[in-house]
């Protein structure tokens, strides 16, 4: 499950940083998609976890990576971000009531996987220094 989670969080940071910083509308006003042999690359790997889930606890997952998948397809890097988040967030929730068992390895791993993927999207960076602190 990690490993298709790190392969499409790989992939949406390496669409990332193609994309330049701001690109008005109207010179780009179907946005910018990424290569096909990217999005062949996204799908195998979302289509190899449906294969691969069968009917475990991981089935659920299997909306979530499509929706990612034709977000990404579309261009859409921050709708393609979401259901990934939403699954971390609901492998954390399975890991804190003992549904699955996580070693500190791979829970390292979905903090970075996390990690990677807030920092992708905006505000990452507030632009005035302790922006967010209150007064």
């Amino acid at each position: 499950m990690l490993d298709v989670i790190g392969s499409l969080v790989s992939a949406l940071r390496a669409y990332n940083a193609k994309l330049p910083t701001v690109v008005p509308l109207s010179v780009m006003p179907g946005g910018i998609k990424p290569a096909p042999e990217t999005v062949a690359a996204y799908e195998q790997t979302v289509f190899r976890f449906r294969t691969q889930g069968g009917s475990s606890a991981f089935r659920r997952f299997n909306e979530l990576f499509l929706e990612s998948l034709e977000a990404f397809e579309g261009g859409r890097l921050l709708s393609a971000i979401q259901p990934l988040l939403t699954v971390l967030d609901h492998l954390d929730r399975m890991r804190r009531e003992k549904e699955i068992a996580t070693t500190p390895a791979e829970e390292k791993r979905m903090s970075e996987y996390r990690a990677t993927l807030n920092r992708i999207l905006p505000g990452n960076q507030p632009e005035l220094e302790g922006a967010g602190r209150g007064m």
